[in-house]
């Protein structure tokens, strides 16, 4: 799987290095500030590669948020784990709603289609 041509891990790791080179010039991140912004970078390749395979989009959507809000807590965001627990609970229900619609029953077609005959 390629995106943009690239393999992912290239891709994660020029966007490491930009990050590096970022705060070497003037942005101002720690070490594990650095580590939280590429988790959620790596978790944003993850949900990409999901939706071009079609396969485990909601569990890598579900990745996507926790890091994210890993990542806001790490940048000082003053949540209470209960405050936490609902966001996580919230993005749960949500792609919950959106599988619910998307995945079906592995039945063959022929056992749908058939008609149903009464016995004399």
């Amino acid at each position: 799987m390629k995106i943009l041509g690239r393999e992912p891990a290239l891709i994660l790791g020029l966007f490491a290095i930009i990050v590096k080179l970022a705060a070497a010039f003037g942005m101002d991140v720690s070490t594990e500030q650095q580590a939280w912004i590429n988790a959620v970078a790596a978790a944003c390749v993850g949900v990409v590669l999901a939706v071009m395979a079609n396969d485990g989009i909601s569990a890598a959507v579900l990745g996507l948020v926790q890091s994210s809000l890993a990542l806001a807590v790490g940048l000082g965001l003053d949540w209470s784990v209960d405050q936490q627990a609902v966001v996580m609970s919230f993005a749960s229900a949500v792609v919950a709603m959106f599988d619910r619609t998307q995945v079906t029953a592995p039945v063959p077609a022929s056992a749908v289609a058939r008609p149903v005959r009464s016995v004399s």
